[in-house]
């Protein structure tokens, strides 16, 4: 086996390869770039070698600079993770020649199924059903736009190199078409360094359904049944789980059939994934294949047993699978929630800046479910606008489905982060929906479940009984540190200005008692973990346990259970009356402002002061984390000011263009 394995990748992907390679007792190296010199995975790995300045252009994706680090350090294998020199054939193809183990597939397979064009022509050849479209390169945006109207709106724009959701749009019309082409051009140069586009035909309300394939340098090639990665936002997953709530064993067997007849087809070896589009009524077909780990792999992991990045080691040094199979099988049921440094109350932007608090829930065994949590940051940590901005990738396992979306929501509240926006209440939302529970995903989930985006939902009464009683239980804590216990029974709690009477109790097991006086209910909170300058509030409420953010406000507390989120206030009934009768105060006008949604670079601003706009004309393209934000005006107007240029870093909130 490998004594030494460079990692050439960053953040969590390469902290899970160091975890497997100290369990088989390999030495890593890991490389780095100005941005992560002082990062988990560079303190976890033997050695560490630093590759160039922070833009990946710069670092990760120079092949020279790896060889030089493997060279330099005697590593004798290179793994890629995923992203980056991850489906390079020709980098495969140069460790190769230079007698340096490359633990993925073999370049030739790389070259077969790592361009979507091509692909689909194997596929095709190895009868598999592949989506119509137009396989051939594109040039211009009149030539996507007439080639689009040949094939029939809607149309998936794609990058041929494309991957992890970028250099992908869907065109509804011929100024879609237009617009989108050209975007995603320039962010496929950006982000893979090869603008090749190509269309095909978007199905309506599919599911993601994808199938893993391992196979190893002797022929043999299994798969480990399916994933369901439905639930996406701008075509980057957000949750998947395993196995998918829409297959039957047939259906099941299908696809893994297919998805191993492609990859013998191709000679793969190593971890691999054959993506699906599938319909509401099973039929499926082919989208592409990943030569490459996916981020998702540990629900296959959680589910089937088997680590893929060990098989991964043990294929690329020529061992043989030590299973076939009828040798796998699926036991319970595993969700994954990718937790992004990202706005959900902005649009879901980046939202970049320094981890100021970040708490994890307790990996293992839990009370009826299994947690894992993998992430590659710690707190302190910066999320840097050069990289993706994933934070964890949490996941949750039971045996049931039912009891898997449980045990994800305890997960998810027990995971506090503070210092930037991040998606923690969107994916509780997510588990908290009767439509997610009930299995019936498609790519649109976030689109027809939350249309106009994500602002928090109102608690429900289940979270509303959180949070008055973890509000009432800290004004008690409070006032009997601050040694000026008031004995008040009496009290009205205000939830953003809903008014709830509470009363309050002690029973024999002097848990807190509290008479919702207006309902005619009562609560019963115990086991209370909380004192004051704690960011989670824990405790079992009626018997049922639960973690609920909370941090002290001026005159009260903010409180977060879940996707909801309040200002809580515990008053008594004379000071809840004269609050009232408080006027509501008025949101300032910023219609006139086109401001920067989220930190990142200027690429352009298309108005200069003086000109005439009409709404809905780009104002500027605003770029972090390799993605592009195209600036539109809302209304018409003259330009009055303009405060930014291309090439400009700016600041959420930042004003860059004003109207007059």
């Amino acid at each position: 086996m490998f004594k030494k394995i460079l990692i050439a990748n960053r953040g969590e992907i390469a902290v899970r390869v160091i975890k497997t390679c100290r369990r088989m007792g390999i030495a890593t190296v890991q490389v780095f770039s100005d941005a992560d010199a002082g990062s988990l995975a560079v303190e976890m790995a033997d050695e560490a070698v630093h590759i160039g300045p922070a833009p990946a252009a710069q670092s990760y994706l120079l092949a020279d600079r790896i060889v030089e680090a493997v060279r330099a350090t005697g590593a004798e294998a290179v793994h890629p993770g995923y992203g980056f020199l991850s489906e390079n054939a020709a980098f495969a193809r140069r460790l190769r020649d230079e007698g340096i183990a490359f633990i993925g597939p073999n370049p030739e397979a790389i070259d077969a199924m790592g361009d979507k064009i091509s692909s689909k022509k194997l596929a095709a050849a190895a009868g598999v059903s592949t989506v119509p479209g137009h396989m051939d390169l594109i040039e211009t945006p009149d030539e996507a736009v007439r080639i689009a109207n040949q094939i029939g709106y809607p149309i998936m724009i794609k990058a041929s190199a494309g991957g992890g959701g970028k250099g992908i749009r869907v065109a509804h019309s011929d100024a879609d078409m237009a617009e989108g082409f050209a975007a995603v051009k320039a962010e496929a140069l950006n982000a893979f360094g090869d603008d090749r586009v190509f269309l095909e035909k978007f199905i309506v309300d599919p599911r993601h359904i994808e199938i893993q394939v391992l196979g190893d340098k002797h022929g043999n090639v299994v798969h480990l049944f399916e994933r369901e990665c439905s639930i996406q936002r701008r075509n980057q997953k957000v949750v998947e789980e395993a196995p998918s709530p829409l297959l039957d064993a047939a259906t099941r067997m299908a696809m893994g059939a297919q998805a191993v007849a492609l990859a013998r087809a191709v000679n793969y070896d190593s971890a691999g994934t054959v993506e699906f589009v599938a319909g509401q009524d099973k039929s499926f077909y082919f989208l592409e294949m990943n030569t490459r780990l996916q981020v998702e792999h540990p629900v296959t992991e959680l589910i089937t047993g088997v680590d893929l990045v060990e098989q991964m080691i043990r294929s690329a040094w020529g061992e043989k699978l030590a299973f076939e199979q009828q040798d796998l099988a699926i036991n319970g049921w595993a969700i994954e929630s990718r937790i992004y440094a990202e706005d959900p109350y902005r649009g879901f932007l980046p939202s970049i800046g320094r981890l100021i608090r970040y708490e994890q829930p307790e990996e293992g065994d839990q009370d009826g479910y299994v947690v894992r949590n993998d992430s590659g940051v710690r707190e302190g940590d910066e999320i840097s606008m050069f990289y993706d901005p994933m934070i964890a990738k949490l996941c949750a396992w039971a045996p049931t489905r039912d009891a898997a979306i449980d045990g994800m929501g305890r997960a998810l509240e027990d995971t506090h982060i503070r210092g930037l926006g991040h998606n923690i209440p969107f994916l509780a939302a997510v588990m908290d929906q009767k439509r997610f529970r009930s299995g019936k995903l498609s790519t649109r989930y976030i689109q027809d479940e939350f249309p106009d985006g994500f602002h928090g939902l109102a608690p429900d009464r289940r979270r509303t009984d959180v949070m008055i009683a973890a509000a009432v239980a800290m004004n008690e804590i409070l006032s009997e540190q601050a040694g000026d216990p008031s004995d008040r029974v009496d009290w009205v709690v205000l939830i953003d200005g809903q008014a709830h009477g509470v009363a309050l109790g002690y029973d024999e097991d002097e848990a807190l008692t509290l008479d919702l006086v207006d309902e005619g209910r009562e609560l019963r909170l115990s086991d209370i973990d909380w004192r004051p300058g704690l960011a989670q509030f824990r405790a079992v409420l009626d018997d049922v346990a639960f973690t609920a953010e909370v941090a002290r406000a001026p005159d009260g507390f903010t409180v977060r259970s879940g996707p909801a989120r309040a200002r809580v206030r515990v008053l008594s009934p004379r000071i809840a009356d004269l609050y009232a009768r408080l006027p509501e105060k008025q949101a300032a006008d910023t219609s006139r402002l086109i401001t920067s949604p989220m930190p990142g670079l200027v690429v352009s601003i298309a108005v200069a002061v003086g000109q005439q706009v009409r709404a809905g004309e780009t104002v500027a393209i605003i770029e972090a984390m390799k993605m592009q934000n195209i600036l539109k005006a809302e209304r018409d107007g003259t330009v009055k000011a303009v405060s930014a240029k291309a090439g400009d870093p700016v600041a959420a909130d930042d004003v860059l263009v004003e109207f007059g």
